[in-house]
C-alpha cells in the first residue's frame, strides 16, 4: 500500500531533500514551509503520516502536532529536531507524537524508521479490516491464529445445525461469545436468544427458571410464568456453566433434549418447543461423570458438536490483534485519544501467559486506556506484574546450587536489563528503593575492578 507523508519545515532545502528520499522510497509526498500552511494543507487532504520540524516561525511542530492530532488522532507524527531540543521532543511522544529524528537527518535514518510505520500501519490496517469481518459475523470475536480460524470455520459449518453444542475451555476464553456467534449467524438470527446461568441460581429455582411454572405451584408463585426453554422457543437457549446444573434436573433436562417437550412446574399440560441447545462449561465433564455429578447420557448428548477453546497464552499471536481492538473500543468509551501500543509494550504482553486469557487481556487493555496520559499505551501503563512474570522466565537459567550473593547479582542485573537500565522501575520491580540498586552497581562495579587488577 501506498502511504502519503505530509512534510513540513520552513528550510526549503530540508524539504527537497526529504522529497527525494520519500518519493524513492515509494511514499506520496506533499511539502509545506510554514505550520501554518501545513495545517492547511492536512485540512485538505488525507495524509498518513507527517513528518515536521520542531522549531518554525509561527506555528513550531508541537503546537501543529496538537492542531493535527484534535482532527485525526490516529495520524503518525514525526517530529525532526535538533539535539539541543531533544528533551522538548520526548515530552511531545507524550502528547501523541510516534517518534522524532535528529537533524541533520540521515536518508537510512528515515528510511528505516519510515519502514517501521509502515509496518504498523499494514498492521493497522489489516486488523481493521479482520475486525470488521470478524465483528460482522462473529459479533466481536477477535482472532486470527490458526486454532481460531478454524473456529470460525466450525461455527460457520454448524451453525443452521439443530443439534447441541457443547462449548468448552478456560475461563475468559469467550464461550458465551461463541454460542452468541451460532446464533447470529443461524437461521435462527431473527429469533430469541436465551440464556441461563446454571450457576447463578440457589438449586431450588433452576427448574422453574427452566421450564416455567403455573400459578399456586408453590408459595410466591402469584401467576403464571414462562421458562427459558418456553420463551427461547424458535431460537437458541444458551446453558452457561452446565457442569454446575442440578444432578435431579439433569435427566429432565434429557428429555427435552431428546422429546422436545416438558411440562412447567405444577402442571400436567405438556409444551413442545423448537430450541437450539447451546452449553458451556470449563469443567473437565468426564471427571464430573467419574464422581458422579454429572449424567453420562447427557454429556453425550450435550455434546453431539463440541468446539473447544484455546488459551490465549497458545494462540498469542492474537493478542495484537486483541490489543487494537480493546484499545479502539476503551477509547470510545472513555473519550480518550490513544491510538495503540508501543513496540515495547506489545512485546510485553506477548511474552505474559495470560492465567485469566482475553478477559484478563481486555482488563488490562481497559485499565491502561483509562489511565493513560499519552497518545499510546507504553509500558510504564501495565503493572509490574507483567515484568515479573518475565523475569520469572530469565531465573530458569539461574543454576543451582548459588550463593545467595550471586542470584541477588543475577536478580538486579537481569532486571536492570528488562527495565532498559531505568533504575527508578527496576526498584519498583523488585519492590527495593532507588539508592540500593546504586549501590548494589557501585559494588559490583568495584568487584569487577578488583577481578581485573587480580588477573
Amino acid at each position: 500500500m501506498k502511504y502519503s507523508v505530509l512534510v513540513v519545515d520552513d528550510d526549503e532545502l530540508v524539504n527537497e531533500f526529504l522529497v527525494e528520499t520519500l518519493q524513492r522510497s515509494g511514499y506520496s509526498v506533499q511539502t509545506a514551509l510554514s505550520g501554518e500552511v501545513g495545517l492547511e494543507k492536512f485540512k485538505a487532504d488525507h495524509f498518513d503520516i507527517v513528518l515536521s520540524d520542531l522549531k518554525m516561525p509561527g506555528m513550531n511542530g508541537i503546537e501543529l502536532l496538537e492542531q493535527i492530532k484534535r482532527i485525526n488522532n490516529s495520524v503518525t507524527f514525526v517530529l525532526m529536531t535538533a539535539f539541543g531540543t531533544v528533551e522538548t521532543a520526548v515530552k511531545a511522544i507524550k502528547n501523541g507524537a510516534h517518534d522524532f529524528l535528529l537533524k541533520p537527518v540521515l536518508p537510512e535514518t528515515l528510511e528505516l524508521m519510515l519502514s517501521r510505520i509502515t509496518e504498523v500501519l499494514d498492521l493497522r490496517s489489516e486488523n481493521e479490516m479482520l475486525r470488521k469481518d470478524v465483528a460482522s459475523k462473529f459479533q466481536n470475536i477477535v482472532g486470527k491464529s490458526k486454532p481460531m480460524q478454524e473456529m470460525f470455520d466450525l461455527v460457520q459449518t454448524v451453525a443452521n445445525a439443530r443439534s447441541t453444542v457443547l462449548v468448552t475451555g478456560p475461563s475468559g476464553t469467550g464461550k458465551e461469545l461463541i454460542a452468541r456467534a451460532l446464533h447470529h449467524t443461524s437461521n435462527r438470527k431473527d429469533a430469541p436468544f436465551i440464556k441461563l446461568n446454571c450457576a447463578a441460581l440457589p438449586e431450588s429455582l433452576v427448574e422453574a427458571e427452566l421450564f416455567g411454572y403455573e400459578k399456586g405451584a408453590f408459595t410466591d408463585a402469584r401467576k403464571t410464568n414462562r421458562g427459558r426453554f418456553e420463551r427461547a422457543d424458535g431460537g437458541t437457549l444458551l446453558l452457561d456453566e452446565i457442569s454446575e446444573m442440578p444432578l435431579n434436573l439433569q435427566s429432565k433436562l434429557l428429555r427435552v433434549i431428546q422429546e422436545r417437550e416438558f411440562e412447567r412446574v405444577g402442571s400436567s399440560t405438556t409444551i413442545s418447543v423448537d430450541v437450539r441447545l447451546v452449553a458451556t462449561t470449563n469443567r473437565n465433564l468426564r471427571e464430573y461423570i467419574e464422581a458422579g455429578k454429572f449424567r453420562e447420557d447427557l454429556y453425550y448428548r450435550l455434546n453431539v458438536i463440541p468446539i473447544v477453546l484455546t488459551p490465549l497464552k497458545d494462540r498469542l499471536e492474537d493478542v495484537p490483534l486483541l490489543c487494537d481492538h480493546f484499545i479502539r473500543k476503551y477509547a470510545i468509551e472513555n473519550d480518550k485519544m490513544i491510538t495503540g501500543i508501543t513496540s515495547s509494550a506489545l512485546k510485553l504482553l506477548m511474552k505474559y501467559k495470560f492465567p485469566g486469557n482475553v478477559r484478563e487481556l481486555e482488563n488490562l487493555i481497559e485499565r491502561a486506556v483509562v489511565t493513560g496520559r499519552g497518545g499510546q499505551l507504553t509500558e510504564d501503563d501495565f503493572p509490574t506484574e507483567l515484568a515479573i512474570g518475565k523475569l520469572d522466565e530469565s531465573m530458569a537459567g539461574m543454576a543451582v546450587p548459588m550463593k545467595l550473593d550471586d542470584s541477588n547479582r543475577y536478580l538486579i542485573l537481569k532486571t536492570l536489563e528488562y527495565c532498559n537500565w531505568n533504575k527508578t522501575r527496576a526498584a519498583e520491580v523488585l519492590g527495593i528503593t532507588t539508592r540500593t540498586i546504586r549501590n548494589k552497581l557501585a559494588e559490583y562495579q568495584t568487584e569487577t575492578e578488583q577481578d581485573t587488577q587480580i588477573q
